[in-house]
């Protein structure tokens, strides 16, 4: 089966709150463009599939989960009930804690969540965030490494070598090719030194072997997050190796993961041509923003340093802009002992400035295309502004009006009805949210069909939200599927978990993930009604599209389009 992603991890932890569906998928919410969905999250080194299972316990923990689940997501009015299970505290160096218990098994899942994602990489780095998703699998000087004191110094010798090629390459034409082959000679031979003294899987083997299940590591745009599950007689394990991790990080085999790194963006976007209309869907819309930039640039990624990384870990990586969230079989009290002992000696740190970049507004409709072989694809992206702005919860509403399988507007007038495409789907929040952003629609056409037929489809139902109200029945089933979706998150620890730590960072409270409910249950018809005309405007907004390179003699597409061929 072929896997064909754009990005390593965009996961929609926004639960029932990103609003979607159908077949098709924006890269962050981790579903496949094949119209499957994605076998993982992220990274994933164990080779199993799928969120962390209570696989300890067998499918009765399961079934308990989801009631759990159900329940935790009643009004906001048992918001105060749920409370009484969780336990939070800040250590004195900024990292905060989320403690919730679940007795029902003897299983702890662990979350990480660090504020970097994507959009914080540094002018010329494009992926440097995602470059920590690739190392935390590597180790820490107590595990990975069969000789630390050999492989650290080869490791500094390495980067001195990296200089001085990257001090003859920048000299252009005048480079000296005898020297530089000597150099890559003698960094080849210091790298395969170092890789030999390398214990393949260290880190992940001593977790799985102590019954850990669901390591994994994932970047997003706005976030980097790292989780796993334990036995809950293993919980110190956690606070043990994630801690050294978090203190000092060894970049073990940093130049092989750039180059997987480079391999996948070679895999998700230039191999796809979907993946190259989300890369210019975002290029388009975005001027200035660092949302402009999908996976990072080849030749950015390919200059990847190791010294860079570490001054970006000790910027970015400080206590104040962690937190973790623990669910399980736990006792809160252990659990602060234990944070205190091996987290509250990691030196608290600057927290990180926010991006500062303000997108200048847009003025007009912006267009691209993309001529590919391939089968038409149609993007189409309306400024939008970010998840803590009162509006949000209605762009969720109105993502899922659009698209909900089979009932969306999408699916009945553009599939069923008209026949003219194969899926759509509308996506409420791309390519991230913490700052202003895209609401996204997305077309496949039928064989004999354009993407201009689809475009004119789409903004005939738009203009129809605009003019005509939302009648309660659909609102009505609308809100309670985004109440689902989120049940569904939370039907594990894991999930739970990560939950708990997303709604933290992103909302400053992870109680929104409750009162956020109450709120999509408020949304009336006529606040849909306003959002649509306020929002989906022809200024605010972008397409791109594909088309087949033309023919001598042909009508060019362009031209085409504005006779609605």
């Amino acid at each position: 089966m072929p896997k064909e992603y754009i990005v390593p991890y965009r996961k929609c932890l926004r639960a029932g709150r990103a609003a979607g569906g159908g077949a098709l998928g924006p890269p962050h919410c981790g579903t496949r463009l094949t119209g499957e969905k994605a076998p993982g999250a992220a990274r994933n080194y164990s080779g199993q599939k799928g969120q962390p299972a209570l696989v300890l316990a067998g499918r009765r923990v399961r079934d308990v989960a989801l009631l759990l689940a159900a329940a935790l997501l009643l009004p906001a009015q048992n918001l105060p009930e749920f409370e009484k299970k969780v336990t939070e505290f800040t250590l004195g160096n900024g990292m905060h804690f989320i403690v919730a218990e679940r007795h029902e098994a003897p299983v702890a899942s662990f979350t990480a969540f660090v504020n970097v994602g994507a959009v914080d990489d540094p002018a010329g780095e494009s992926s440097m965030a995602h470059m920590f998703e690739h190392m935390i699998g590597k180790g820490t000087r107590s595990i990975g490494s069969k000789n630390w004191a050999e492989e650290q110094k080869l490791l500094e010798r390495i980067e001195e070598l990296q200089d001085r090629l990257a001090q003859e390459r920048n000299r252009g034409q005048h480079a000296d090719q005898t020297k530089l082959k000597q150099i890559e000679a003698e960094l080849q031979e210091v790298s395969n030194r170092a890789n030999a003294l390398v214990e393949p899987n260290a880190f992940v083997r001593t977790i799985e072997e102590q019954g850990g299940v669901g390591f994994n590591a994932g970047t997003a745009q706005d976030f980097t997050i790292y989780y796993y599950s334990l036995p809950s007689n293993k919980v110190e394990l956690w606070f043990n190796l994630q801690s050294d991790w978090f203190r000092r990080p060894v970049l073990r085999e940093f130049y092989k993961e750039r180059d997987v790194v480079r391999e996948e963006r070679r895999m998700r976007v230039e191999s796809s041509p979907q993946g190259k209309l989300f890369e210019l869907l975002l290029a388009t819309s975005f001027m200035a923003h660092p949302y402009r930039n999908l996976i990072g640039w080849a030749s950015e990624i390919e200059s990847l340093r190791a010294t860079e990384a570490e001054k970006f870990f000790r910027k970015y990586y400080v206590p104040g802009n962690i937190t973790v969230a623990i669910v399980g079989d736990v006792n809160p009290a252990e659990v602060k002992r234990l944070a205190e002992k091996y987290y509250g000696t990691i030196p608290p740190g600057p927290l990180p400035p926010p991006v500062t970049i303000l997108e200048p507004s847009q003025e007009g409709e912006k267009r691209a295309e993309l001529e590919t072989q391939a089968q038409p694809f149609l993007m189409m992206g309306y400024k939008r502004p970010s998840q803590t702005h009162k509006d949000d919860v209605v762009f969720d509403v109105v993502a899922s009006i659009l698209s909900s399988g089979r009932t969306g507007l999408l699916y009945k007038e553009l599939v069923r009805d008209k026949k003219i495409a194969v899926a759509a789907s509308a996506y409420a929040s791309f390519p991230s949210g913490k700052y202003p952003n895209l609401f996204v629609l997305l077309s496949v056409p039928s064989p004999g069909h354009t993407t201009g037929e689809s475009e004119k489809a789409i903004y005939g139902i738009l203009e129809r939200l605009g003019k005509e109200k939302v009648d309660a029945q659909t609102l009505d089933r609308v809100k309670t599927k985004l109440r689902a979706n989120l049940i569904r998150q939370l039907d594990s620890n894991a999930g739970l978990a990560q939950q708990l730590a997303f709604y933290e960072v992103a909302y400053s409270d992870w109680r929104v993930m409750f009162t956020g409910l109450d709120q999509i249950d408020k949304v009336t018809a006529d606040d849909v009604q306003r959002v649509v005309r306020e929002y989906f405007k022809d200024e605010k907004r972008t397409v791109v599209y594909t088309s087949t390179p033309e023919k001598p003699g042909a009508t060019p597409v362009s031209e085409a389009r504005k006779e609605g061929k």
